[in-house]
């Protein structure tokens, strides 16, 4: 039985990454109960396994004190230095008490014990994995649908997509592989949960960081990112080296790099803007691909007001102020976006009063 335990600790060791010495001690611990509950005893006892042998002992351990009230859990000073004489008063006494027929209720208790902790230490091994990796992205199979529930194999564990993190209308197909974004990882009794989204900004982040190799590099930074999941995003993009276009860079040959993100978020437009500081240029810029003529900015209030040509005044608001909305969340600025006529008439208004 030795033998065969030992051996299964190293292969277990090796093929589920769990460190043979958690489940020597996790033997050791249930062995305790064992002895107690097969052997009737209330004592104080230490399980002892060889870990180059596999073999098994059991330690009575008692207090070494003055005046003993407990036979059970206490020796007296004069007992213990028969013993040892090196023994004092709060030592611990150890003595082997190991039964003849001990291997047999090991051998028992060890393959549900070793079973059972297996399941414990990769339930702690994936959700150390995958609580690190909150923010980050990742790939899965759709394993099943229920209730709008969208469960999602990732490998090593399983992972919720909930109906507020999926994009309105996206189709879930069994077997389809996606990619989505950890927002939290949770540690529950029957293992980690992981909660996955579609709709999350950062999913935005993360894809472009895959797919542009100047953003994985730190030449090219991502300032801020806006998202209506399904329907439109803008993120705008810098770089401190003047030889490097970031808006290029993120967009690619042809569009290729972006399409791929588009592809991927089934369809969803991706503007791409440069950031500046200046933030005239930075809010005419989040307005692409409108045009504009001239922007004023209102420190006090955070506000601007932007003056687009009037063939331009429908796309720079955008469909039900999309393009508009998105702007503003882009660059912390409010704006109020108006014609080259409506700016005009204001002006107008403004001499005769």
């Amino acid at each position: 039985m030795s033998t065969e335990l030992l051996s299964a600790f190293e292969q277990l060791a090796r093929e589920r990454g769990i460190a043979s010495e958690v489940l020597f001690e996790a033997v050791e611990a249930a062995l305790i109960s064992a002895y107690k509950r097969n052997f009737g005893t209330s004592q104080n006892v230490r399980v002892a396994m060889d870990r180059e042998t596999g073999a098994i002992k059991v330690f009575a351990r008692k207090d070494v004190v003055e005046t003993v009230t407990d036979n059970k859990q206490e020796i007296s000073l004069d007992a213990a230095k028969e013993i040892d004489i090196a023994y004092q008063i709060g030592d611990i006494v150890e003595q082997e008490v190991t039964p003849k027929d001990f291997g047999r209720i090991a051998a028992q208790n060890a393959k549900q014990v070793v079973v059972q902790r297996i399941r414990e230490a990769e339930r702690s091994l994936v959700f150390d994995e995958y609580s690190n990796r909150e923010n980050d992205i990742v790939t899965g199979v759709v394993q099943r649908i229920e209730q709008r529930q969208v469960y999602v194999d990732l490998g090593k564990a399983e992972a919720v997509l909930p109906p507020t993190e999926q994009i309105s209308g996206e189709p879930y197909r069994y077997g389809e592989r996606i990619k989505a974004f950890i927002v939290e990882v949770k540690k529950l009794p029957k293992g980690p949960q992981i909660m996955l989204s579609r709709t999350h900004p950062g999913l935005l982040r993360r894809l472009f960081e895959l797919e542009v190799p100047e953003i994985h590099d730190g030449i090219v930074e991502i300032k801020s990112v806006a998202r209506e999941p399904g329907l439109r995003s803008k993120i705008s993009v810098h770089s401190a080296d003047e030889n490097v276009d970031p808006v290029g860079s993120c967009v690619g040959h042809k569009g290729l790099r972006v399409q791929m993100i588009v592809n991927e978020l089934r369809g969803e437009k991706i503007d791409v803007v440069r950031w500046s500081e200046n933030p005239e240029e930075y809010i005419a810029n989040a307005l692409s691909p409108a045009k504009v003529i001239a922007v004023e900015v209102f420190e006090a209030d955070k506000s601007s007001r932007v003056i687009v040509p009037d063939y331009q005044l429908s796309l720079a608001i955008g469909r039900e102020g999309q393009n508009a909305r998105l702007a503003a969340k882009l660059t912390g600025w409010k704006i109020d976006i108006k014609s080259e006529t409506q700016a005009l008439m204001m002006q107008g208004e403004a001499d005769e009063s």
